[in-house]
């Protein structure tokens, strides 16, 4: 390896770096992840330089290109508390805001052959992703009284107040004056969920309908395949999520009985949990 392959290794990140950008549509990216795939002493080097930057390689393909995931303390980490800062002027809308990426991603993908699949497209609408959410918050609802729990939060501890009661006392839409979705209602804040995946290079739009539709891409596969095995994607697919391939949302009853974990604030695929 000479400077020259350690510019090529570092041109090869800079191109995953790209979320957006595939190798079909730039002809020195797909030479050099063809590179990768047949030459091991470059791919080595490439991975090292992506390590060093705290990335994480999930793959490297022509239909993902070289697709990588922020560590915890790289630069490149987009954090929960920074990304609902942006998107939102009320700090108390972080849980929401992670509980959309966290229901976007489940409804996507809400089986593992679907992760295991490369082939498989997920498709999902912001009308889905909210009914869909509206439906697991009445199954914990319902956890919750068959427990004899006690769900109201103390008055002076909003922050302890129980995942459904936060989702549900929320409007779904609202309107401004001029019939626009409020950014504070729950597919308000869906809808910034899913444009910052598609801006992500995550999903694609597709249309108009029900809010929006998107499908996913090779990018956002590996991304939720990488991140499934959270507690609290787990907890949500617990709840007993069906597939559906037009983005609408269904649940059906757990098989198992058994008390509801509390979903985590901090769990908005696929950001890192600090804030």
């Amino acid at each position: 390896m000479v400077p020259g392959d350690v510019a090529d290794a570092a041109r090869l990140v800079g191109f995953g770096l790209q979320p957006k950008l595939i190798p079909a549509r730039d002809a020195e990216y797909a030479e050099l992840i063809r590179r990768h795939r047949e030459d091991p002493a470059f791919a080595r080097l490439a991975d090292a330089v992506a390590a060093g930057l705290g990335l994480i390689v999930l793959e490297v393909s022509p239909r993902a290109g070289m697709a990588v995931a922020a560590g915890e303390d790289s630069v490149f980490a987009v954090r929960m508390g920074d990304y609902a800062r942006r998107a939102a002027s009320d700090s108390g809308d972080r849980f929401l805001h992670g509980l959309a990426h966290l229901a976007a991603a489940a409804l996507a993908f809400p089986r593992p052959e679907d992760l295991a699949d490369d082939g498989y497209i997920g498709r999902i609408t912001v009308h889905g992703v909210d009914a869909f959410v509206r439906q697991a918050c009445r199954r914990l609802e319902e956890r919750a009284d068959e427990s004899g729990e006690n769900t109201d939060p103390a008055s002076d501890a909003p922050g302890l107040e129980a995942a459904w009661r936060v989702y549900t006392r929320r409007s779904a839409t609202g309107a401004t004056k001029d019939a626009r979705r409020l950014a504070s209602s729950t597919t308000g804040i869906i809808g910034k969920a899913v444009a910052f995946l598609v801006d992500s290079g995550f999903l694609q739009r597709t249309g108009d309908e029900s809010g929006g539709t998107y499908r996913t891409t090779a990018r956002y596969q590996l991304q939720v395949r990488d991140m499934a095995g959270s507690a609290a994607m787990a907890e949500l697919l617990d709840l007993g999520v069906v597939p559906v391939g037009d983005g609408t949302a269904t649940l059906v009853p757990a098989a198992a009985d058994g008390e509801a974990a509390d979903l985590a604030a901090d769990a908005g695929l696929p950001f890192h949990a600090g804030s």
